[in-house]
């Protein structure tokens, strides 16, 4: 009886409550927390998040430490010797946001979190899917499907502004004294910029950034390698270890590729998926292999020779 009653419900989302081992109530939007299941009933979601949810929230929450970091180097100046220092705010204050975010989600109190998982993209736009029975009115029944995956990283975004706020003005102001009282505050004023605009992403492209991140970290991460070591003119291993701040950077575009390479693969098949790691130095071997084939001023000296 509860399926035949509960499989009148149109749409993919709308569902009835269960109250006391029984179906009651009309079709509608299930609570947050829940979703309806195939029989159209309400179901707390209580499931682990999967190792892709759990990389998908990985990767939205470096998005606004990797732009912090960009910024605090790019206003910092040479000289400036409180820049590693506001990287390490930086750090703290997302490592500090992702453990409160963590705490403040069901289970409260645990940094672990109950999920629905993501079944089709359409998961994550339920407000486009509102079913219109007679097709004049709409049942509304939009709903987060795939909680907490939508709103803990806006949870997570605004934890991320109030501890900056609280944290970094006091330590610019103490420390910043290489730069203008005009340079030093401008990382933070690139946070006020790039925080809104992170949220409308996860607002408006959520879905499409839980399908896509893992290539969009592959493309960046090989892309603003090229731009870096192109920029500071590596063209062999004795450029590359010349300065401790360039292994930095290629160890951590290392591990972006890393990463990547994960969250395609998912890791379904341990002994198919880890050799693929062995394809992280790649590029930049490849790029060491092959940059002084394509040095500019080589190429038109050659051109020069040939007229």
């Amino acid at each position: 009886m509860v399926v035949a009653m509960s499989s009148t419900c149109p749409g993919l989302y709308c569902g009835r409550m269960m109250v006391n081992g029984s179906v009651e109530g009309e079709c509608g939007v299930c609570p947050r927390g829940e979703r309806a299941n195939i029989q159209k009933v309400c179901q707390a979601c209580t499931e682990s998040p999967e190792l892709y949810d759990w990389l998908y929230l990985g990767f939205m929450a470096m998005l606004p430490l990797v732009l912090h970091w960009f910024f605090i180097e790019w206003y910092s100046g040479k000289k400036s010797s409180s820049a590693l220092l506001q990287h390490v705010t930086a750090m703290l204050e997302c490592s500090l946001s992702a453990v409160v975010t963590l705490l403040v989600t069901e289970p409260v109190g645990m940094l672990s979190i109950y999920s629905c998982r993501v079944q089709m993209l359409s998961d994550w736009y339920t407000m486009l899917y509102n079913p219109s029975p007679d097709y004049v009115n709409t049942l509304h029944c939009t709903q987060e499907a795939v909680y907490p995956l939508y709103t803990i990283v806006l949870i997570y975004y605004a934890f991320c502004l109030v501890l900056m706020m609280l944290l970094r003005p006091l330590l610019v102001k103490k420390m910043a004294c290489g730069l203008g009282k005009s340079d030093r505050f401008k990382s933070i004023y690139a946070a006020l910029y790039f925080f809104p605009i992170l949220t409308v992403l996860q607002a408006v492209g959520g879905g499409l950034l839980y399908y896509a991140f893992p290539y969009i970290i592959l493309v960046l991460s090989l892309v603003t390698l090229a731009v870096y070591m192109s920029a500071s003119e590596i063209q062999s291993f004795k450029n590359l270890a010349a300065k401790k701040k360039r292994l930095v950077v290629l160890f951590s575009h290392w591990l972006l590729h890393a990463y990547g390479i994960i969250s395609i693969s998912r890791l379904d098949k341990l002994e198919q998926d880890i050799p693929l790691l062995a394809l992280v130095p790649g590029p930049a071997l490849f790029y060491i292999a092959t940059a002084k084939f394509t040095e500019p001023s080589r190429i038109l000296s050659e051109g020069g020779n040939g007229h």
